[in-house]
């Protein structure tokens, strides 16, 4: 059993002040294998006060002090690999091949930053005005259960690089890697106070970080609900604030994409980490004229994908991370069915042979038309649906309706056609034929996807404010 009883402040492992104890549930069986104790809003405060102290030595470093302390971070991350996937194997359930990319990447994006800070311009001339880019203070860093430890240290290393102090607030549901990963700060070697780690519930925790005056920037990663409350939070104090909130991604395959290639791409942006992902391109546009074509493709690429043991090597995707998320699935394909989609394959319950643990069944609709909920909530969680559109003015006009706008694919074999296409989506991020990655771009989202920009010098810049000197 896992005992958790301390949290980080100040450069040391302390018992939080709060009591509240939760349960840590490894979602591949529902068993409970351990247990964590939870901080709360006076534990906030005293990680800030932390911060707070800490902030104006720390701003006045310089960039290669800065860079110092992140190669640090780096090789302390990095040597915390294999316990890192052991953590996110047990407690989240990615499969094999997503679970070794989830605990490489926390060391890998801490590079990235890095190369970004090596090259940002902390003093830009502006006419006759010297720009200087100023360090904000205080950040109250949010991330999410379903890639806790990359956003952890994402969000830390830009902050750091950006020469801001920084409180963490983790998710409550991701307790093993936070650990792991405390543990590996710990011995990086930052100053005391800038980094604090503070897990607890956002009623309260985040709560804190959002109402304080001594908070100067908030980085949100998750739920559009949740977004909308720090927001209004975060207002009566001026924070700067980025949000990373929810999507609906669309998918739109075009009428001279091979249907093979196409459902094996789009069924890979629909089941990035088995479904629980903002980006999952879980809206399919195909053309009304080649449904039946790509109804049958998807269908098999549906029916190709494994959900069960995390452990096993032959599983594609894994379980929902506890049984709340499990049932807001169920909820949503039993709601598919009551308003006429038409179940292609999977469907509500476990997968066949599975009696215990949060296993879906990857499902298929199609008749679905945008004003179902399938097609305008989120559901996260490995759902897919198609729609079909007449012509390419109706299939730009119905993946631009909706309430979000954070990611997009396009998919056709005429590839200066689908770019074309692509800049007509409004969506942070719109791919062409690839699902590929490009750290160095911002990434984001229009409407209720979010507010601001992460990642590449746009990230960086997200934790400054501009300064401008105007000599005589």
């Amino acid at each position: 059993m896992h005992m958790i009883e301390h949290i980080y402040i100040n450069g040391q492992f302390v018992t939080p002040d709060g009591d509240e104890w939760l349960d840590i549930i490894k979602p591949a069986d529902g068993s409970v294998i351990g247990k964590a104790r939870l901080a709360n809003a006076q534990d906030a405060e005293r990680a800030i006060a932390a911060a707070a102290a800490a902030f104006p030595a720390f701003a006045a470093t310089t960039v290669a002090q800065r860079i110092t302390l992140l190669e640090q971070m780096y090789h302390a991350v990095n040597g915390a690999e294999s316990e890192l996937r052991a953590a996110i194997l047990e407690e989240y359930g990615a499969p094999t091949a997503r679970s070794e990319w989830m605990s490489r990447y926390p060391a890998d994006v801490i590079l990235q930053v890095i190369e970004e800070l090596k090259r940002y311009p902390f003093v830009q001339q502006a006419g006759r005005a010297q720009v200087q880019m100023l360090p904000l203070g205080v950040a109250g860093l949010i991330t999410p259960w379903n890639s806790n430890a990359g956003f952890i240290c994402h969000k830390l290393a830009t902050a750091i690089a950006a020469g801001c102090t920084a409180v963490i607030k983790p998710s409550e549901f991701s307790l093993l890697q936070t650990q792991v990963i405390t543990r590996a700060l710990h011995t990086a070697g930052l100053p005391a106070g800038v980094f604090n780690i503070v897990t607890g519930r956002g009623a309260s925790v985040g709560e804190a970080l959002s109402r304080s005056p001594q908070v100067a920037k908030i980085s949100f990663t998750g739920s559009t609900a949740t977004g909308k409350a720090i927001l209004r939070s975060a207002a009566d104090t001026f924070k700067r604030v980025t949000l990373e909130l929810g999507g609906k991604s669309p998918t739109l395959i075009l009428p001279d994409a091979d249907a093979a290639q196409a459902a094996g791409l789009a069924v890979q942006a629909g089941f990035i980490n088995s479904g629980q992902a903002c980006i999952a391109g879980t809206r399919i546009l195909v053309p009304e004229q080649r449904k039946a074509e790509f109804e049958q493709a998807l269908t098999a690429a549906v029916a190709a994908e494994v959900s069960g043991d995390p452990a096993d090597a032959r599983t594609t995707i894994g379980p929902m991370v506890n049984e709340k998320q499990w049932q807001r699935v169920q909820h949503y394909i039993a709601l598919g069915e009551q308003q006429g989609a038409r179940l292609l394959t999977g469907g509500s319950g476990r997968p066949d042979g599975l009696h215990h643990g949060w296993y879906i069944r990857p499902t298929l609709f199609s008749d679905v038309t945008n004003e179902m909920p399938l097609a305008r909530e989120e559901i996260f969680g490995p759902v897919l649906s198609i729609l079909t559109y007449r012509d390419e003015a109706e299939a730009i006009a119905m993946a631009n309706d909706s309430d979000y706008g954070l990611s997009a694919l396009v998919i056709g074999a005429d590839e200066q056609h689908a770019r074309n296409v692509g800049e007509q989506l409004i969506a942070g991020r719109v791919m062409i034929n690839t699902l590929a990655h490009e750290p160095r771009a911002p990434f984001g989202g229009f409407r209720h996807s979010g507010i601001g920009r992460e990642m590449g010098q746009a990230g960086i810049s997200a934790f400054l404010e501009p300064r401008a000197l105007i000599a005589g």
